[in-house]
Protein backbone atom coordinates (compact mmCIF):
# COMPACT_ATOMS: atom_id res chain seq x y z
CA UNK A 1 0.00 0.00 0.00
CA UNK A 2 3.14 2.35 -0.87
CA UNK A 3 0.43 5.11 -2.23
CA UNK A 4 -1.34 5.12 1.09
CA UNK A 5 -1.37 8.78 2.46
CA UNK A 6 -1.12 7.23 6.32
CA UNK A 7 1.32 5.61 8.35
CA UNK A 8 -0.48 2.40 9.49
CA UNK A 9 -0.41 -0.97 7.43
CA UNK A 10 -2.88 -1.57 5.60
CA UNK A 11 -5.43 -4.55 7.07
CA UNK A 12 -6.48 -5.23 3.26
CA UNK A 13 -4.55 -4.49 -0.06
CA UNK A 14 -6.10 -1.65 -1.53
CA UNK A 15 -7.69 0.21 1.51
CA UNK A 16 -5.42 2.45 3.88
CA UNK A 17 -5.97 3.65 7.82
CA UNK A 18 -5.99 6.41 9.04
CA UNK A 19 -3.81 7.40 12.44
CA UNK A 20 -6.95 6.23 14.67
CA UNK A 21 -6.88 2.87 13.15
CA UNK A 22 -10.27 3.78 11.10
CA UNK A 23 -10.81 3.21 7.16
CA UNK A 24 -13.38 5.91 6.48
CA UNK A 25 -13.61 5.89 2.52
CA UNK A 26 -12.30 2.24 2.26
CA UNK A 27 -12.88 -1.46 1.96
CA UNK A 28 -14.99 -2.66 5.14
CA UNK A 29 -12.35 -4.96 7.82
CA UNK A 30 -11.71 -8.79 6.57
CA UNK A 31 -13.48 -8.18 2.26
CA UNK A 32 -10.95 -8.78 0.29
CA UNK A 33 -10.66 -6.21 -3.25
CA UNK A 34 -13.28 -7.47 -5.85
CA UNK A 35 -11.16 -9.74 -8.46
CA UNK A 36 -12.12 -7.38 -11.22
CA UNK A 37 -11.42 -4.15 -10.00
CA UNK A 38 -9.58 -3.44 -12.60
CA UNK A 39 -11.56 -1.51 -15.38
CA UNK A 40 -12.35 -4.32 -18.16
CA UNK A 41 -10.70 -4.79 -20.61
CA UNK A 42 -13.73 -6.24 -22.19
CA UNK A 43 -16.50 -3.80 -22.16
CA UNK A 44 -16.80 -0.08 -21.23
CA UNK A 45 -20.31 0.27 -18.90
CA UNK A 46 -22.00 3.15 -19.81
CA UNK A 47 -25.25 3.86 -17.60
CA UNK A 48 -28.70 6.26 -18.10
CA UNK A 49 -31.50 7.11 -16.57
CA UNK A 50 -34.62 7.94 -19.37
CA UNK A 51 -38.25 9.26 -17.79
CA UNK A 52 -40.87 11.11 -19.49
CA UNK A 53 -39.72 12.71 -22.95
CA UNK A 54 -35.97 11.57 -23.19
CA UNK A 55 -36.31 8.89 -25.12
CA UNK A 56 -34.98 10.80 -28.57
CA UNK A 57 -32.07 12.37 -26.41
CA UNK A 58 -30.68 9.33 -24.76
CA UNK A 59 -30.88 7.45 -28.42
CA UNK A 60 -28.63 10.52 -29.52
CA UNK A 61 -26.10 10.32 -26.28
CA UNK A 62 -26.23 7.08 -27.25
CA UNK A 63 -25.30 7.03 -30.86
CA UNK A 64 -22.90 9.88 -30.17
CA UNK A 65 -20.88 6.95 -28.21
CA UNK A 66 -21.32 4.65 -30.91
CA UNK A 67 -19.56 6.59 -33.27
CA UNK A 68 -16.54 7.31 -31.96
CA UNK A 69 -15.54 4.59 -29.43
CA UNK A 70 -13.24 1.96 -30.14
CA UNK A 71 -13.66 -0.55 -27.77
CA UNK A 72 -17.15 -3.13 -26.84
CA UNK A 73 -19.90 -0.99 -25.74
CA UNK A 74 -22.04 -2.07 -22.48
CA UNK A 75 -25.58 0.24 -21.88
CA UNK A 76 -27.51 -0.34 -18.92
CA UNK A 77 -30.67 1.81 -19.60
CA UNK A 78 -32.85 2.96 -16.74
CA UNK A 79 -36.23 3.88 -18.28
CA UNK A 80 -39.76 4.01 -17.37
CA UNK A 81 -41.64 0.80 -18.75
CA UNK A 82 -43.61 2.51 -21.54
CA UNK A 83 -40.11 3.33 -23.13
CA UNK A 84 -38.81 0.02 -23.04
CA UNK A 85 -40.49 -1.29 -26.31
CA UNK A 86 -39.25 1.88 -27.91
CA UNK A 87 -35.52 1.78 -26.91
CA UNK A 88 -35.90 -1.79 -28.60
CA UNK A 89 -37.31 -1.66 -31.40
CA UNK A 90 -34.53 1.95 -32.49
CA UNK A 91 -31.68 0.52 -31.17
CA UNK A 92 -32.19 -2.24 -33.07
CA UNK A 93 -32.91 -0.29 -36.49
CA UNK A 94 -29.32 0.86 -36.66
CA UNK A 95 -26.75 -0.69 -38.95
CA UNK A 96 -25.40 -4.02 -37.69
CA UNK A 97 -21.57 -2.36 -38.55
CA UNK A 98 -23.00 -0.60 -35.72
CA UNK A 99 -25.21 -2.88 -33.05
CA UNK A 100 -21.87 -5.28 -32.95
CA UNK A 101 -20.47 -2.71 -31.00
CA UNK A 102 -22.31 -3.01 -28.44
CA UNK A 103 -25.17 -4.42 -25.99
CA UNK A 104 -27.71 -3.07 -23.98
CA UNK A 105 -30.17 -3.94 -21.44
CA UNK A 106 -33.00 -2.04 -19.90
CA UNK A 107 -34.24 -1.74 -15.83
CA UNK A 108 -36.96 -0.95 -14.49
CA UNK A 109 -36.74 2.06 -12.13
CA UNK A 110 -36.11 0.75 -8.67
CA UNK A 111 -35.19 2.01 -5.48
CA UNK A 112 -33.87 0.30 -2.64
CA UNK A 113 -34.56 1.76 0.18
CA UNK A 114 -36.78 4.45 1.12
CA UNK A 115 -39.85 6.33 -0.29
CA UNK A 116 -39.72 5.38 -4.26
CA UNK A 117 -42.20 8.00 -4.83
CA UNK A 118 -40.42 10.43 -3.25
CA UNK A 119 -36.98 9.32 -4.93
CA UNK A 120 -39.02 9.47 -8.19
CA UNK A 121 -40.54 12.86 -8.10
CA UNK A 122 -36.93 14.36 -6.22
CA UNK A 123 -35.72 17.28 -9.06
CA UNK A 124 -36.66 15.96 -11.78
CA UNK A 125 -38.24 12.79 -13.19
CA UNK A 126 -36.54 9.18 -11.77
CA UNK A 127 -33.04 11.19 -11.72
CA UNK A 128 -32.14 9.87 -8.43
CA UNK A 129 -31.90 6.67 -9.92
CA UNK A 130 -28.17 7.13 -10.42
CA UNK A 131 -27.53 6.63 -6.68
CA UNK A 132 -28.79 3.34 -6.74
CA UNK A 133 -26.67 1.74 -9.63
CA UNK A 134 -24.20 0.36 -7.27
CA UNK A 135 -26.53 -1.72 -5.65
CA UNK A 136 -28.57 -2.65 -8.57
CA UNK A 137 -25.74 -3.27 -10.60
CA UNK A 138 -23.65 -5.63 -8.94
CA UNK A 139 -22.17 -7.72 -11.60
CA UNK A 140 -20.51 -4.31 -12.70
CA UNK A 141 -17.04 -3.61 -11.16
CA UNK A 142 -16.76 0.54 -13.37
CA UNK A 143 -19.04 2.28 -14.96
CA UNK A 144 -19.56 5.80 -16.83
CA UNK A 145 -23.19 7.20 -15.82
CA UNK A 146 -23.96 10.43 -18.08
CA UNK A 147 -27.38 12.44 -18.07
CA UNK A 148 -29.71 12.35 -21.32
CA UNK A 149 -28.19 15.89 -22.67
CA UNK A 150 -24.74 14.39 -22.77
CA UNK A 151 -23.19 14.14 -26.25
CA UNK A 152 -19.71 12.29 -26.59
CA UNK A 153 -17.08 14.13 -28.75
CA UNK A 154 -14.46 11.78 -28.29
CA UNK A 155 -14.19 7.97 -27.92
CA UNK A 156 -15.33 7.16 -24.12
CA UNK A 157 -12.20 4.35 -24.26
CA UNK A 158 -10.68 8.12 -22.95
CA UNK A 159 -12.48 8.96 -20.33
CA UNK A 160 -12.58 5.34 -18.98
CA UNK A 161 -8.92 5.32 -18.81
CA UNK A 162 -9.36 7.42 -16.06
CA UNK A 163 -10.04 4.96 -13.56
CA UNK A 164 -6.47 3.76 -13.94
CA UNK A 165 -5.51 7.40 -12.28
CA UNK A 166 -7.43 6.82 -9.45
CA UNK A 167 -5.36 6.12 -6.20
CA UNK A 168 -6.01 3.86 -3.21
CA UNK A 169 -9.31 6.05 -1.98
CA UNK A 170 -11.19 7.36 -4.72
CA UNK A 171 -13.94 5.67 -6.30
CA UNK A 172 -15.75 8.44 -7.97
CA UNK A 173 -15.14 11.16 -10.49
CA UNK A 174 -16.95 14.41 -11.35
CA UNK A 175 -16.42 17.40 -12.64
CA UNK A 176 -16.75 21.15 -10.66
CA UNK A 177 -20.28 22.78 -10.63
CA UNK A 178 -18.24 25.90 -12.08
CA UNK A 179 -14.70 27.48 -12.42
CA UNK A 180 -14.90 30.38 -10.46
CA UNK A 181 -16.87 30.65 -7.20
CA UNK A 182 -17.65 33.95 -7.44
CA UNK A 183 -20.29 33.29 -10.22
CA UNK A 184 -20.58 29.51 -8.60
CA UNK A 185 -24.36 28.74 -7.62
CA UNK A 186 -23.17 26.09 -4.81
CA UNK A 187 -20.88 29.17 -3.66
CA UNK A 188 -23.61 31.89 -3.19
CA UNK A 189 -26.80 29.88 -2.50
CA UNK A 190 -26.31 26.58 -1.06
CA UNK A 191 -28.06 25.78 1.81
CA UNK A 192 -26.18 22.69 2.35
CA UNK A 193 -22.68 21.46 2.54
CA UNK A 194 -20.54 20.98 -0.71
CA UNK A 195 -17.77 19.90 -2.21
CA UNK A 196 -14.89 22.39 -2.76
CA UNK A 197 -15.05 25.57 -3.54
CA UNK A 198 -17.97 25.41 -6.32
CA UNK A 199 -19.65 22.43 -5.54
CA UNK A 200 -19.97 19.13 -8.89
CA UNK A 201 -21.80 18.69 -11.16
CA UNK A 202 -23.00 15.30 -11.66
CA UNK A 203 -24.01 14.88 -15.24
CA UNK A 204 -21.20 12.84 -16.15
CA UNK A 205 -19.93 10.75 -13.26
CA UNK A 206 -17.32 7.83 -13.17
CA UNK A 207 -17.31 5.29 -10.94
CA UNK A 208 -15.81 2.16 -9.35
CA UNK A 209 -18.66 0.75 -8.45
CA UNK A 210 -16.52 -2.32 -6.91
CA UNK A 211 -14.85 0.39 -3.83
CA UNK A 212 -18.51 2.30 -4.16
CA UNK A 213 -20.02 -1.43 -2.58
CA UNK A 214 -17.25 -1.66 -0.30
CA UNK A 215 -16.51 1.70 1.65
CA UNK A 216 -17.90 2.71 4.90
CA UNK A 217 -18.08 6.81 4.31
CA UNK A 218 -18.08 9.20 6.53
CA UNK A 219 -21.38 11.33 7.50
CA UNK A 220 -23.28 13.89 9.59
CA UNK A 221 -25.47 10.51 10.64
CA UNK A 222 -23.37 7.88 12.48
CA UNK A 223 -20.05 8.48 13.95
CA UNK A 224 -18.62 5.00 12.86
CA UNK A 225 -19.61 5.65 9.22
CA UNK A 226 -22.67 3.82 6.82
CA UNK A 227 -22.10 1.98 3.69
CA UNK A 228 -23.31 3.62 0.40
CA UNK A 229 -27.11 1.75 0.57
CA UNK A 230 -27.08 2.52 4.55
CA UNK A 231 -26.48 6.43 3.87
CA UNK A 232 -28.78 6.97 0.93
CA UNK A 233 -32.35 7.44 2.67
CA UNK A 234 -31.02 8.92 6.06
CA UNK A 235 -28.89 11.71 4.22
CA UNK A 236 -32.04 12.77 2.09
CA UNK A 237 -34.21 13.03 5.12
CA UNK A 238 -31.80 15.14 7.36
CA UNK A 239 -31.27 17.47 4.28
CA UNK A 240 -34.73 17.26 1.87
CA UNK A 241 -35.89 20.72 3.17
CA UNK A 242 -32.30 22.45 1.97
CA UNK A 243 -31.63 20.57 -1.14
CA UNK A 244 -32.63 22.32 -4.69
CA UNK A 245 -30.51 19.89 -7.44
CA UNK A 246 -32.00 17.26 -6.19
CA UNK A 247 -29.65 13.98 -6.13
CA UNK A 248 -26.49 16.24 -6.98
CA UNK A 249 -26.64 17.56 -4.05
CA UNK A 250 -26.49 14.81 -2.18
CA UNK A 251 -23.77 13.58 -3.86
CA UNK A 252 -21.89 17.32 -3.04
CA UNK A 253 -22.81 16.40 0.53
CA UNK A 254 -21.20 12.58 0.25
CA UNK A 255 -18.27 14.22 -1.19
CA UNK A 256 -18.31 17.13 1.46
CA UNK A 257 -18.11 14.28 4.06
CA UNK A 258 -15.14 12.46 2.31
CA UNK A 259 -13.14 14.20 -0.75
CA UNK A 260 -10.35 11.79 -0.02
CA UNK A 261 -12.73 9.24 -2.29
CA UNK A 262 -13.12 11.90 -5.17
CA UNK A 263 -10.91 12.17 -8.43
CA UNK A 264 -11.95 15.35 -9.75
CA UNK A 265 -11.60 15.75 -13.60
CA UNK A 266 -11.73 19.03 -15.93
CA UNK A 267 -14.28 20.91 -17.55
CA UNK A 268 -13.49 20.00 -20.69
CA UNK A 269 -15.07 16.38 -19.42
CA UNK A 270 -18.57 18.10 -18.29
CA UNK A 271 -18.55 21.45 -21.07
CA UNK A 272 -21.91 23.33 -20.15
CA UNK A 273 -23.29 26.19 -21.27
CA UNK A 274 -21.91 28.05 -18.35
CA UNK A 275 -18.57 27.55 -19.64
CA UNK A 276 -19.09 30.04 -22.79
CA UNK A 277 -22.18 32.18 -22.20
CA UNK A 278 -20.27 34.72 -19.98
CA UNK A 279 -17.29 34.15 -22.03
CA UNK A 280 -14.78 31.63 -21.90
CA UNK A 281 -13.66 29.88 -19.06
CA UNK A 282 -13.01 26.36 -19.23
CA UNK A 283 -9.22 26.60 -20.40
CA UNK A 284 -9.53 22.61 -20.52
CA UNK A 285 -11.40 22.94 -23.49
CA UNK A 286 -9.67 25.86 -25.03
CA UNK A 287 -6.46 23.87 -25.11
CA UNK A 288 -7.73 20.39 -25.87
CA UNK A 289 -11.18 20.90 -27.42
CA UNK A 290 -14.48 20.14 -25.69
CA UNK A 291 -14.12 16.24 -24.96
CA UNK A 292 -18.26 15.52 -23.43
CA UNK A 293 -21.12 18.28 -24.12
CA UNK A 294 -23.49 18.27 -21.48
CA UNK A 295 -26.10 20.35 -22.62
CA UNK A 296 -28.24 20.86 -19.72
CA UNK A 297 -31.31 23.46 -19.04
CA UNK A 298 -32.69 22.23 -22.62
CA UNK A 299 -30.04 24.04 -24.71
CA UNK A 300 -30.90 21.53 -27.21
CA UNK A 301 -34.78 22.23 -27.86
CA UNK A 302 -34.57 26.46 -27.63
CA UNK A 303 -32.80 29.00 -29.40
CA UNK A 304 -31.17 29.96 -26.45
CA UNK A 305 -27.89 28.59 -26.89
CA UNK A 306 -27.69 27.83 -30.75
CA UNK A 307 -23.92 26.43 -30.98
CA UNK A 308 -24.97 23.43 -28.24
CA UNK A 309 -28.16 22.79 -30.41
CA UNK A 310 -26.25 22.56 -33.78
CA UNK A 311 -24.18 19.95 -32.58
CA UNK A 312 -27.30 17.51 -31.09
CA UNK A 313 -28.91 18.18 -34.37
CA UNK A 314 -25.78 17.46 -36.60
CA UNK A 315 -25.38 14.54 -34.93
CA UNK A 316 -29.15 13.79 -34.58
CA UNK A 317 -29.33 14.23 -38.45
CA UNK A 318 -26.16 11.96 -39.23
CA UNK A 319 -26.63 8.90 -41.76
CA UNK A 320 -24.95 5.92 -39.64
CA UNK A 321 -22.84 5.10 -42.83
CA UNK A 322 -22.10 8.30 -44.19
CA UNK A 323 -18.37 9.76 -44.41
CA UNK A 324 -18.01 11.01 -41.29
CA UNK A 325 -16.33 14.26 -42.90
CA UNK A 326 -18.79 15.27 -45.35
CA UNK A 327 -21.97 14.55 -43.16
CA UNK A 328 -21.38 15.44 -39.70
CA UNK A 329 -18.13 17.96 -39.63
CA UNK A 330 -18.91 19.90 -42.51
CA UNK A 331 -22.37 20.55 -41.66
CA UNK A 332 -21.44 21.44 -38.22
CA UNK A 333 -19.01 24.30 -39.55
CA UNK A 334 -21.59 25.72 -42.02
CA UNK A 335 -24.49 25.83 -39.03
CA UNK A 336 -21.96 27.39 -36.56
CA UNK A 337 -21.49 30.56 -38.64
CA UNK A 338 -24.79 30.81 -37.70
CA UNK A 339 -24.29 31.36 -34.18
CA UNK A 340 -21.26 33.77 -34.01
CA UNK A 341 -23.75 36.46 -32.53
CA UNK A 342 -23.04 34.31 -29.24
CA UNK A 343 -20.60 34.12 -26.70
CA UNK A 344 -20.24 30.45 -27.54
CA UNK A 345 -20.67 30.74 -31.21
CA UNK A 346 -17.51 32.90 -30.84
CA UNK A 347 -14.91 30.03 -29.85
CA UNK A 348 -16.06 27.01 -33.10
CA UNK A 349 -12.74 25.77 -32.52
CA UNK A 350 -13.38 25.06 -28.61
CA UNK A 351 -16.03 22.67 -29.79
CA UNK A 352 -14.43 21.42 -33.25
CA UNK A 353 -11.32 20.78 -31.81
CA UNK A 354 -11.31 17.52 -30.48
CA UNK A 355 -14.51 15.70 -32.81
CA UNK A 356 -11.78 16.66 -35.61
CA UNK A 357 -9.51 15.13 -34.16
CA UNK A 358 -11.66 12.49 -33.26
CA UNK A 359 -13.35 12.08 -37.13
CA UNK A 360 -9.20 11.74 -38.64
CA UNK A 361 -8.57 8.66 -35.80
CA UNK A 362 -11.53 6.80 -37.42
CA UNK A 363 -11.07 7.60 -40.86
CA UNK A 364 -7.23 6.51 -40.61
CA UNK A 365 -8.35 3.45 -38.64
CA UNK A 366 -10.86 2.50 -41.42
CA UNK A 367 -8.27 3.19 -44.23
CA UNK A 368 -5.89 0.85 -42.58
CA UNK A 369 -7.76 -1.79 -41.75
CA UNK A 370 -9.14 -1.74 -45.47
CA UNK A 371 -5.41 -1.64 -46.72
CA UNK A 372 -4.06 -4.22 -44.43
CA UNK A 373 -7.48 -6.54 -45.99
CA UNK A 374 -6.46 -5.86 -49.31
CA UNK A 375 -2.59 -5.57 -49.50
CA UNK A 376 -1.12 -7.75 -52.06
CA UNK A 377 2.37 -8.92 -52.19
Amino acid sequence: CSSCPFHSPCPVRGACMNREGELGCSLKPGEQKHPKEAPSLQCMHLAVVACGDRLEETLIMLKSAVLFSSRRLCFHIFAEDSLKPQFETKLKEWPSSYTKKFEFNIYPITFSVGNAQEWKKLFKPCAAQRLFLPVILKDVDSLLYVDTDVLFLRPIDDIWQLLREFNSTQLAAMAPEHEMPKIGWYSRFARHPFYGSTGLNSGVMLMNLTRIRSARFKNSLVPGGLTWEEMLYPLYQKYKNYITWGDQDLLNIIFYFNPECLYVFPCQWNYRPDHCMYGSNCRGAEDEGVSILHGNRGVYHDDKQPTFKALYEVIRDFPFEDNLFQSLYYPLQSRFLDTVHTLCGRIPQVFLKQIEKTMKKVYENRVIVYLGANHKY
